[in-house]
């Protein structure tokens, strides 16, 4: 495996510094422990913090700013980052109305975020993010992934706690974004662990893994190359079969890359699926479309379709300004 690397342990670090120095007038960091946050401090709202492996980039740091979140953990790559980051980053952004912490459910965020809300010494709320129709279990996790919807979650919760609404009604409306949120996702390669040196699975190179997690984990079946509007519609049926919408239902559908599937082929992906999705009577007023949950250098992408409101939709459209993500500023 080729990379660009000077040693594999500093890696993330030198990620890290250069993300930072590249976006220096909407983020700054700290070391030991690690964490990203705004450059300004946030004044009189709930905070909003999120993280978990690297690798995934530009979730979660990539988020951090106006309407998204206001720090974020990072660990190393696919490794769940430390109650002390979270303290940490905690005590650096709260301003007095709490903090509401935007959690993947995998066991070592969810494990570690819990230890970290029990030790600090104000307000503090959990959104779990549980989006992948995957699987129902994992190695990684006790019930659904958090996955690309972790990015919608971020996006309207933030903008609702930018309007200065307390700890509960965040946490309320991060949890009804999560429950009207699907995704499911399929790989064509595997992802390398830079310290790992070695693909995470091996996959022929006429097969795919339909419904991969973002960490290389198994999906549903490992099965043969098909057409795109093949696997499309075995990706938009699992959704839809979880989400049951009723027809006539305004949707957001999010087409999000793993990092090695060129936009040109996620455009050709949200395609078919928007001509899935509009033929079963469903409005798509909303989308995105880009690498937002990436999963290393893994080819492949997952759909995401959210069950708007008129609620969701105002904080989907409100500004934000991020690295990763900017409109209406």
């Amino acid at each position: 495996m080729k990379i660009f690397v000077n040693e594999v342990d500093n890696l993330l670090v030198e990620s890290l510094s250069g993300f930072t120095a590249a976006h220096h007038e909407l983020v700054t960091l700290h070391l030991e422990p690690n964490y990203v946050a705004r450059a300004k401090k946030p004044q009189n709202k709930v905070v909003l913090i999120s993280g978990g492996g690297s690798g995934h980039e530009p979730l979660h740091t990539g988020f951090v700013g106006h309407g998204m979140l206001d720090a974020a953990c990072p660990g190393y790559v696919f490794t769940s980052p430390t109650p002390d980051q979270m303290i940490a980053a905690a005590e650096a952004v709260e301003c007095g109305k709490g903090v509401l912490f935007i959690v993947k459910n995998y066991a070592g965020d969810v494990m570690n975020f819990e230890i970290a809300a029990e030790m600090l010494p104000f307000e503090n709320a959990t959104v779990l993010t549980s989006d992948d129709v995957a699987v129902e279990n994992s190695t990684y996790t006790t019930g659904r992934r958090g996955v690309a919807g972790t990015v919608i979650v971020e996006k309207v919760v933030g903008s609702l706690a930018e309007t200065g609404a307390d700890l509960a009604a965040c946490k309320a409306l991060g949890d009804k974004v999560n429950g009207r949120t699907a995704s499911m996702g399929v790989a064509l390669t595997s992802c390398t662990v830079p310290a790992a040196g070695r693909p995470t699975f091996e996959i022929g190179d006429s097969e795919l893994e339909m419904g991969v997690g973002i960490h290389g984990e198994p999906g549903r079946r490992r099965e043969k190359m098909r057409s795109a509007d093949e696997i499309v519609a075995d990706l938009v049926n699992a959704i839809l079969e979880d989400l049951k919408p009723a027809g006539g239902s305004e949707i957001l559908l999010m087409i999000n890359g793993f990092a090695a599937t060129p936009l040109m082929q996620l455009y050709m992906l949200y395609n078919s699926a928007a001509r899935m999705l509009e033929a079963r009577g469903l409005v798509i007023s909303r989308s995105l479309v880009g690498n937002y949950t990436t999963a290393l250098d893994m080819a492949g992408a997952s759909v995401t379709v959210c069950l708007l409101d008129d609620e969701i939709r105002r904080h989907w459209d409100s500004p934000v300004h991020t690295a990763a993500l900017r409109w209406g500023v």
